[in-house]
Parts: structure tokens; C-alpha cells; sequence
């Protein structure tokens, strides 16, 4: 168990006791020299495709079950614990980032065109 996470849930742990966590992890481990953000996106990436291939040729309905697979929470995990250490490596505050793109989102897609369709911004009239 990563020290400082043991039984805790998303409602008891911060966005700070997982970057700390895994930045203790990787310090122990002395990886932050292999952790440029080339790599870390990478590995994202990588990581990000493993989460896919849980998928390949399900329906939809079919997905919504395995979603609810330990082997695809582990790959979720996988993409998050990247995402922080990106975050730790670069310094960037991932609270502040989230808020940022939330409004550039809600600019792109305002209520009143975006509602219940699937289109991209580029595609309102």
C-alpha cells in the first residue's frame, strides 16, 4: 500500500495526498531522473491505450459491464498515477489547470447550443 493512502476513499483523499503519495513513491524508487515529460506522455499514452484494448469490439452495452473490471481500474490508476507525476515533474497545479479548461470549455460550448448533442464546437451555426 503507497504510505498516506491506506483505506482511503475519493471522498477522504485529496488531489495533494495523491501527488505527494506518488512523488515519495518515485523519489524511494530514484525515477525522477527517467520522468521528462516526453516520457510521461508517452507513458501516458501507452497507458491510455491499454485502458482501450480492455474495450476493443464490446458494444456499448457490453463496455458499461466491463468497466466495472479490476483489471480496468488498474489501467485507470495507471493513467492517473502518470498524470501526477507529470503534474509533480512539471510543476503544473492541476486544480488550476482543471478550472481553466472547464471555462474554455463553457465558452466553446454554451448551454444553449451544446445541450444534448454530441457536436464539436466548430459545428455550431
Amino acid at each position: 500500500m503507497m504510505p498516506g493512502l491506506e483505506g482511503k476513499g475519493d471522498s477522504e483523499t485529496t488531489l495533494q495526498d495523491l501527488k505527494d503519495a506518488i512523488q515519495a513513491f518515485v523519489r524511494e524508487r530514484d525515477w525522477e531522473r527517467f520522468h521528462s515529460p516526453k516520457n510521461l506522455s508517452m507513458a501516458l499514452a501507452a497507458e491510455a491505450a491499454e485502458l482501450m484494448e480492455h474495450f476493443l469490439w464490446d458494444t456499448l452495452d457490453a463496455s458499461y459491464d466491463k468497466a466495472k473490471n479490476e483489471d480496468v481500474a488498474d489501467e485507470l490508476a495507471d493513467i492517473l498515477l502518470y498524470l501526477l507525476e507529470f503534474a509533480n515533474m512539471t510543476g503544473i497545479d492541476i486544480s488550476k489547470a482543471v478550472a481553466s479548461k472547464a471555462n474554455k470549455n463553457a465558452e466553446k460550448y454554451p448551454v444553449e447550443k451544446a445541450k444534448g448533442n454530441a457536436m464539436k464546437y466548430t459545428e455550431f451555426d
